[in-house]
């Protein structure tokens, strides 16, 4: 997950109001539902010394989020006395949340509104595509191309005039499945979607996959439910694509840890992977995190550490924040720091979902909860 778009947080100094927000269902009992946490989201944010003219906004934004538009809620930033950044939830969150800290509480957004993959799917017959993007902000249209229209039909007839016609029906099918596989390709990289589906004609959906570039067909899968035809969508064709963005993250997240496994400390090589609050946070002022890696329940995520106004100025004790140029360093949790800081380097981050009790290789990958893998590493010189 990208958090670039988390900027406006962090061009402002805090306090910050944060209220993950779930409507309730929109009859006259969800409404007092609503009604009765707008309320109780403003006394916790009171109570822990949000300011009134915050709270405020708060309040007033809070009923505006609505079961229809946002069926799974929408989390708030709000500070000097208005809401700075609305975002919208893919899951629905388990339990209310709202606080008042130094910094906005971000590791629940990974979460909720968390790894969901951009998912560019094709809807394929033998005359062209048309194209869709699916991410957490919803589904919109990315386009669509059209091939030869003519001939795209094959006949019954052993005639040789017939089968000189289907030959050019083939070669029809053809170039139409490489005009595609090109337009797909171009949606692709322009798009920034991590995978693709392709749906549709059973015929010509495989010959566009085989005429993908390898970095795009390594991330493509077939389904064989829907297609371009009005009315053929289906739960079936849902399924397979929930499916296949599920296989991506998956696949993302055992390969980061592999890596992580592979370059961490006690090899004969520049340390690749890092984990501990005192090395996590110096790759952080360094700008050396490249993906990091968050484990919810993880023991250290809210491990009292100091920052400044700079994302970079993070410390893991008080008198080390004083050092790098900021005099009245603020205590804050180390997974909010740490995150800042992955956002305003264009660091990836990767949510590590808790191992099984029986998976004694991964129950404490990363080490509390939190680790990285690094853009960089220092080599060291022989004595």
């Amino acid at each position: 997950m990208q958090l670039s778009f988390l900027q406006p947080l962090f061009d402002r100094p805090g306090p910050w109001a944060t209220v993950y927000f779930d409507p309730a269902q929109n009859d006259e009992s969800g409404a007092k539902r609503r009604e009765l946490s707008v309320r109780e989201a403003c006394r916790t944010l009171e109570e822990e010394g949000a300011d009134a003219a915050t709270t405020e906004a708060v309040r007033d934004a809070l009923p505006r989020i609505g079961s229809a538009e946002d069926p799974a809620g929408r989390v708030l930033f709000a500070a000097g006395g208005e809401v700075v950044l609305s975002h919208r939830l893919s899951r629905p969150p388990q339990r209310p949340i709202a606080c008042w800290a130094p910094l906005p509480r971000l590791t629940p957004l990974l979460e909720l509104a968390g790894q969901d993959p951009v998912c560019l799917v094709a809807y394929i017959d033998r005359t062209g595509a048309d194209f869709e993007l699916r991410g957490a902000a919803g589904t919109r249209s990315a386009g669509q191309v059209e091939g030869e229209q003519h001939p795209v039909h094959r006949t019954a007839s052993s005639d040789w005039s017939e089968r000189h016609f289907q030959l050019k029906v083939e070669n029809t099918w053809e170039h139409n499945a490489g005009e595609i596989a090109e337009a797909l390709s171009a949606v692709y990289e322009e798009s920034g979607a991590d995978l693709v589906v392709l749906a549709g004609d059973p015929r010509e959906r495989p010959a566009v996959h085989e005429r993908l570039p390898e970095a795009v067909r390594r991330v493509t899968t077939e389904t064989e439910h829907g297609g371009r035809a009005a009315g053929s969508a289906s739960p079936a064709l849902e399924e397979a694509i929930e499916q296949a963005r599920r296989r991506y993250t998956r696949h993302r997240v055992e390969e980061a840890l592999d890596r992580f496994r592979a370059g961490r400390a006690g090899t004969d090589r520049p340390t690749e992977a890092v984990e501990g609050i005192p090395a996590l946070v110096e790759a952080a002022r360094e700008h050396r995190i490249d993906t990091l890696l968050v484990r919810p329940d993880g023991p250290e995520l809210d491990r009292e550490t100091w920052a400044g106004a700079r994302p970079d100025q993070v410390a893991a004790r008080r008198s080390d924040a004083r050092t790098l140029g900021e005099s009245d360093p603020i205590a804050v949790r180390a997974d909010d720091a740490l995150l800042r800081a992955a956002a305003v380097t264009a660091a990836d981050v990767l949510v590590v979902p808790p191992a099984d009790e029986d998976d004694t290789d991964a129950t404490d990958i990363p080490t509390g909860g939190l680790g990285a893998l690094l853009r960089w590493t220092y080599e060291t010189t022989p004595a």
